[in-house]
């Protein structure tokens, strides 16, 4: 089996976003706490997932946390820092855009 290496550092950071969005919607506590900070509802959560925006405030939620940076670490594997490197790359990819 072959697998895709990704190497656009924004695709990366959204793939770890995407996987931290899963670890949220897969711990009712974690979820909750994640609806009342941001006011969405859960029927949003699947349609938001492809917006790099709320990508970015997935991480950002996550990074607010230490004991939910190393559940999450722990669950997918990625190291804090790669949770908050792809937090910066993903606005980063924002500030490329506006840029003229």
């Amino acid at each position: 089996m072959t697998t895709k290496r990704v190497q656009n550092p924004r695709e990366a950071a959204e793939l770890v976003a995407i996987q931290a969005l899963s670890f949220v919607a897969a711990d009712a506590e974690i979820l909750g706490r994640f609806l009342a900070e941001t006011g969405i509802g859960p029927q949003t959560l699947r349609s938001s997932a492809s917006d790099p925006h709320f990508l970015t405030g997935v991480l950002d939620f996550m990074l607010r946390d230490d004991a939910t940076v190393e559940a999450f670490s722990e669950f997918s594997g990625h190291h804090p820092t790669t949770i908050a490197a792809a937090r910066l790359a993903l606005s980063e990819s924002f500030q490329k855009r506006d840029v003229p």
